[in-house]
């Protein structure tokens, strides 16, 4: 196994890339001679940065590599490594294109199978299936025994905890209460709780804890500032340090609160508990973090709200579902985490 060099291809999105991070620590357990070239947008590089033998290959979908004209130019780049097989765990037309280059030439492929029917059937309106399908990260890791490389996560192994950096103490300094990370927000409207419910959760538990707000976009990071402002134990990390840093922080958490959105997924990367909040999604879509109990989820009441999940993407919103997030009352998020950090 020592001469494999795999090529993994993921573009997007941030937490769906961050899934592959559980897959690829049991590849190295099980194969540790095995060389992993990952193609992805470069946004994401601080994902991996715990891995060795190890090559991140950042693409330019917006420029260079843009249209089937650069995918062929990255398919010419790419050709110049010397791997041996190809894992696309995206299944979308970009990979499409790539995969028919690689196949012309050779090399052996598998594609990630999105289970794209079930899904359909579980967010239909009519006659919908409500059962939970395959976890995403068991998905990543069927288009390796396809290549020959099966995986068992039951190797899985998290890494140890590294110092805490002195930037970031220097930044937020120790405390002897408990840290708390909180990210209030996703891509969709369908999956963010409500802010107004959200600061009442905030206000809460930043008396007797300490928390870390995590967000990224700049409508995001000005609502942060307005809590870090607010309050006393409050911190805005997003304004403060970048990914990398946020990834290094997240392992002192002693729990996560996060929608059904990328922070989860990184937070859970590294161990500790993640508390995840489910407004028009449902963990049943596969995309729950890894290694977390289904009890570490909490989800709407169906008997009131049955369409739920009515998407996966959590960006469909059927009519009278506009405050179904409202159902959820804060004390419910509040003695939820008040348990898990027992």
């Amino acid at each position: 196994m020592k001469d494999h060099h795999l090529l993994m291809i993921r573009f997007s999105a941030l937490g769906d890339v961050a899934m592959t991070v559980p897959v690829i620590r049991c590849l190295y357990k099980a194969y540790p001679g095995l060389k992993i070239t990952f193609v992805s947008r470069p946004d994401v590089e601080p994902l991996f940065q715990e891995f060795e033998n190890f090559n991140f290959y950042p693409t330019d979908l917006n420029g260079r590599h843009k249209g089937i004209k650069g995918l062929w130019t990255l398919f010419q780049e790419l050709k110049t490594i010397p791997f041996s097989m190809v894992a696309d765990l995206h299944s979308v037309i970009r990979t499409y294109f790539l995969n028919l280059f690689f196949k012309l030439h050779g090399y052996k492929v598998k594609s990630l199978n999105k289970g794209r029917l079930e899904k359909k059937a579980l967010t239909r309106r009519k006659n919908k299936k409500f059962q939970p399908l395959t976890p995403t990260c068991y998905r990543y890791a069927d288009v390796f025994r396809k290549l020959e490389l099966p995986i068992s996560f039951e190797e899985h192994e998290f890494p140890e905890k590294k110092e805490l950096p002195q930037s970031i103490e220097s930044l937020f300094g120790r405390s002897e209460k408990k840290w708390i990370g909180i990210a209030p927000f996703a891509n969709h409207q369908g999956k963010i709780y409500p802010l107004d419910l959200m600061q009442h959760v905030i206000n809460f538990l930043q008396k007797d804890h300490q928390i870390f707000l995590f967000g990224a976009g700049k409508k995001e990071q000005e609502q942060l500032e307005v809590w870090e402002n607010a309050y006393k134990n409050v911190c805005n990390t997003a304004k403060k340090i970048k990914l990398k840093e946020q990834l290094d922080l997240m392992p002192y958490l002693d729990l996560m609160i996060s929608m059904d959105s990328a922070n989860g997924h990184m937070a859970a990367n590294t161990g500790i508990r993640v508390l995840t909040l489910w407004g028009m999604t449902h963990p049943f879509c596969g995309f729950s973090p890894f290694n977390q109990p289904l009890d570490h989820a909490i989800t709407l009441d169906r008997t009131q709200y049955p369409l739920i999940p009515t998407s996966v993407y959590g960006n469909v919103i059927p009519l009278n579902y506009q405050d179904a997030f409202r159902s959820l009352n804060p004390k419910t998020v509040i003695e939820k985490a008040l348990e898990l950090l027992k």
